[in-house]
């Protein structure tokens, strides 16, 4: 049975499965101490930032009703 190609609308597109480069790219460049080192005190920096949220935000979201006041409103004292 003859098999009919769909049609694509970018030529480059049919054409990528069989391109292939020679081109190879570029070795990455290794990262230097000072830019390891920045970006080491930036994710300290963040983790910091999270455990104090984590330590000041707690308190405050506890439910207890261990508090010594209650809410009441002033019209409901002068009764």
């Amino acid at each position: 049975m003859f098999r009919r190609r769909e049609s694509v609308p970018f030529s480059f597109v049919a054409e990528a499965d069989r391109f292939r480069s020679n081109v190879t790219p570029p070795p990455r460049l290794r990262a230097s101490a000072s830019q390891l080192a920045s970006r080491s005190l930036v994710g300290l920096t963040l983790i910091a930032g999270f455990a104090g949220s984590l330590l000041f935000g707690l308190p405050a979201l506890d439910t207890g009703s261990t508090s010594s006041h209650s809410q009441t409103s002033e019209a409901s004292q002068h009764r």
